[in-house]
């Protein structure tokens, strides 16, 4: 009617999110664990790596054998502290999602994601890591089949994560084989090492992750 104050625009109804997927501690070491092992045997560090870097691994490594998935996961935050270093050699796409993030200053309404709500937050997030994480695993098996390894079958398990990703969304059968690309990749590639080079003569046994 004339003269009355301007309403708002009605909002639209928000589209239910689904929930993100829980994950263990065992899985989050493994998931970051498998491809640091793979950064840092890429042919950039010329086969031998810094003790710097080298370290947090090894102690990584060592917790995640024996199930010490706290202690894991604190050593892998400081090997992506170590990464984000400019002293070291650029790490290639998409093992550079392995460094800790830095943003840069940014206003909060300046953020695409500042409008969202906080369900739709942390679907975003979720898709994005689930996205690196496939990225990683197809990069990591692409590195182990170029220097020798037998990845035929990772990599048909990379594609079936793939697919499922496009099609099905995030879900646990999609997790399942990146996961099992890990397990795989920690099997058969072994640890880097500044000693030896090429690397230690085997890996060290990795536990499966426990089922969230």
């Amino acid at each position: 009617m004339p003269g009355a104050p301007n309403r708002p625009p009605e909002k639209e109804p928000e589209a239910p999110v689904a929930p993100p997927l829980p994950v263990s501690p065992a899985q989050q070491a493994l998931r970051r664990l498998a491809p640091s092992r793979v950064a840092l045997r890429l042919d950039a560090w010329k086969g031998s790596p810094s003790p710097e870097l080298l370290g947090p691994l090894d102690r990584a490594e060592a917790a995640f054998a024996s199930g010490d998935f706290a202690t894991a996961l604190t050593a892998l935050d400081l090997l992506s502290v170590r990464l984000a270093e400019p002293r070291w050699p650029t790490l290639p796409e998409p093992f550079r999602q392995l460094r800790v993030p830095i943003p840069a200053p940014m206003p909060p309404h300046w953020n695409p994601e500042h409008a969202l709500s906080p369900a739709e937050r942390e679907a975003k997030r979720a898709r994005r890591t689930a996205e690196g994480q496939l990225a990683l695993a197809a990069a990591s098996v692409g590195w182990a089949a170029s220097h020798g390894l037998e990845t035929a079958d990772l990599a048909r398990t990379v594609e079936e994560a793939r697919a499922i990703l496009g099609t099905e969304g995030l879900t646990t059968g999609f997790y399942e084989r990146v996961d099992g690309v890990w397990q795989g990749l920690l099997a058969r590639v072994p640890p880097p090492s500044s000693s030896t080079g090429p690397g230690r003569s085997a890996a060290a046994p990795a536990p499966a992750p426990e089922e969230a």
